[in-house]
């Protein structure tokens, strides 16, 4: 990937494009949607039949100035023909025709037709140039519209196999420690290997097993993106096996090697043992990722919640805020507990704790550290900041949950969530000030308050910028900012972020802070691109995650694990006892897992435990995100 074209890398032409296309295309499409809508509202406003009149009006085939006289004798004839060559006929006694009848039929008949012609010709009156060129915007948009809800299943299968494979070639994918010497590589990319040769042969499986059926496959080009998505992942795993990494160190263990192995392929593997050896049903993989096409448009704002990090990452908003609190001298556990609730904020609006911790962790981290905050309380306090924010609303961890169980909705979770917080937070609070290790003394307010003031003008831009966005999408597309419209609103806004840093402040030219890991691009152009490139991997690692989740909670499923523990309700004696256990089980799945597979993973698995024991699915969930909470520290 180090060959250039036109001064863009291999890497950026076939991967970071086509992704950022994609949810660009999602992003403006999402708009017009909205926009369509208030198009139509707009529409009928102003023409009151303006529902009639954007669709083509039918001119009425019937004739409304027919001679009625005429018809009737028509009519009178027919009858007659049909009566003389009827063999029955007179058998019960002549029949006379009711001319009278006829004529008042045929009467009603021609008014109705006069009627038809009458509105056809009302409706067509009120089309004008006007009017046309607004019903083609309409059209347009809604044409766009419906191609997005056409297309979402396909937009997904493209950014998950593209960003997978990206994954896999800068070996990027999820495991519990990076691959470092050759030994680890060699597990890791064997294990690959493996994963995706079974998850290939799953989904030929899938693809074949659909044609015998003898029926008509729904979506079956989707069927045709995992076979050949799969056979590129094995394909790259072969030839990394055979193309270890210059940079690896000679060596290794055989316990850090295991530990180096992708969670995604650990769990492929598993579920390739039962699928394809235990119950030789090899399509039943496949057909357990498919369930994220289900969800697609869900799938979808996650790489668009991702991107938002990313781009979030590139501006300076992270250190103008830090500089609000300088001026303070806050000792370090009062400024870690400030960071953890202000972060919390961002990570709420993202929706993905991890991608924040990536965004804005190297802040969070230098700055506690230079007030000289202890290693241990900078890295609690950059993991914290990450997760607080996931009890809040809009965060999408809530959303995912309500959509995967529907024993609990969003309005529930949320208005509990602010408690959890206030909870939580008060609870770092109080741990901090336990284990402080000097004063807690903060700078006098005649000293510090204009200062502050002053460190907080270059921020007013930032929240202008932010509440105008808003509130525009609010008012003219009728999109508030909450869990459904902020992964296509956030985007927006970040990005307005950047144009201003480089168009209007040039923030490039001012003296910053440098941040260990921290490497800004010098242009607009240079900081979306490298957002988008950063998140190409994120995105890959993370659905891969989550799709192979739900393979594992089939296997589970199948297994009718659950199901023996269902059947007996006293299997942990006690709610509490029961509680108590499955808290564990979440802070192991919350230390190795990131937060959206995690959920994936509990929905199908640990969540029917909790309920066959009589746990309520509100208290459960709200006890699961702090439980990963913990998992996280």
């Amino acid at each position: 990937m180090n060959i250039n074209f036109l001064g863009r890398s291999l890497r950026e032409w076939l991967s970071s494009l086509p992704v950022i296309i994609i949810l660009l295309g999602v992003l403006f499409l999402s708009i017009g949607e909205n926009l369509n809508a208030q198009l139509n509202k707009l529409g009928n406003h102003i023409w009151p039949d303006y529902h009639i009149l954007r669709l083509d009006v039918p001119v009425p085939t019937c004739d409304p100035n027919v001679d009625i006289e005429s018809e009737v004798q028509k009519v009178v004839r027919q009858k007659q023909k049909e009566a003389e060559s009827d063999p029955f006929g007179g058998m019960f006694g002549a029949e006379d025709i009711n001319r009278d009848a006829i004529r008042e039929s045929l009467g009603k008949r021609v008014e109705l037709c006069r009627m038809k012609h009458e509105a056809a010709q009302k409706t067509l009156a009120q089309k004008t140039d006007n009017l046309d060129r607004f019903v083609a915007v309409d059209m347009t948009l809604s044409a766009l519209s419906q191609f997005r809800r056409d297309n979402t299943q396909v937009f997904l299968a493209i950014v998950f196999f593209v960003c997978a494979i990206t994954a896999a070639l800068t070996h990027h994918h999820i495991g519990l420690r990076p691959m470092q010497t050759v030994l680890e590589y060699r597990f890791g990319i064997t294990a690959q290997l493996f994963a995706n040769l079974s998850l290939t042969y799953s989904a030929y499986s899938y693809l074949t097993n659909g044609w015998a059926s003898g029926t008509l496959i729904q979506n079956e080009h989707i069927r045709w993106f995992y076979l050949f998505g799969f056979g590129a992942l094995s394909l790259v795993a072969l030839v990394q096996l055979f193309n270890i990494p210059k940079t690896a160190k000679p060596g290794g263990s055989i316990g850090k090697a295991l530990l180096a192995v992708p969670l995604y392929a650990y769990m492929a593997i598993s579920s390739a043992r039962f699928f394809i050896l235990e119950t030789e049903n090899p399509q039943g993989m496949v057909l357990f990722v498919d369930k994220i096409m289900d969800q697609s448009s869900l799938f979808l704002n996650i790489g668009l919640y991702i991107w938002v990090g990313m781009l979030l990452k590139q501006t300076y908003l992270g250190e103008y805020v830090f500089r609000v609190f300088k001026p303070w001298k806050l000792p370090p556990e009062l400024l870690a507990f400030v960071a953890v609730v202000i972060m919390a904020v961002p990570t709420a609006y993202t929706g993905a704790s991890g991608i924040i911790i990536i965004a804005m962790g190297a802040v969070v981290y230098a700055e506690l550290r230079r007030v000289g905050a202890r290693r241990n309380l900078a890295l609690a306090a950059t993991a914290m900041s990450g997760s607080l924010g996931v009890v809040l609303r809009p965060c999408l961890l809530v959303l995912l949950i309500a959509m995967l169980n529907k024993e609990v909705t969003t309005d529930m979770m949320y208005g509990w969530g602010v408690k959890v917080f206030l909870l939580t937070s008060f609870l770092f609070f109080a741990v901090s000030l336990i284990a402080k290790q000097g004063p807690m003394k903060i700078a006098p307010v005649s000293e510090a308050l204009a200062p502050s003031l002053q460190a907080f003008r270059p921020l007013i831009p930032y929240v202008l910028i932010f509440v105008v966005t808003a509130a525009a999408y609010a008012f003219l597309l009728d999109a508030h900012l909450d869990e459904h419209t902020a992964p296509v609103v956030l985007p927006m806004i970040i990005l307005l972020l950047l144009v201003y840093e480089y168009t209007i402040k040039h923030a490039e030219r001012e003296q910053h802070e440098t941040y260990e890991g921290e490497v800004r691009a010098s242009s607009l152009e240079g900081s979306i691109r490298r957002a988008t490139t950063d998140t190409t991997v994120h995105i890959g690692a993370l659905l891969s995650i989550m799709a192979l989740s739900l393979t594992v909670g089939g296997v589970i499923e199948d297994s009718g694990i659950f199901e023996e523990v269902a059947a007996q309700s006293d299997f942990f004696g006690s709610t509490w006892t029961a509680m108590l256990a499955l808290v564990v089980v979440l802070v192991i799945i919350g230390m190795i897992m990131d937060p959206f597979g995690a959920i994936v993973l509990v929905s199908g698995t640990v969540a029917q435990a909790a309920y066959s024991q009589g746990i309520d699915p509100l208290h459960f969930w709200m006890i699961t995100l702090v439980a990963f909470e913990l998992g996280y520290l």
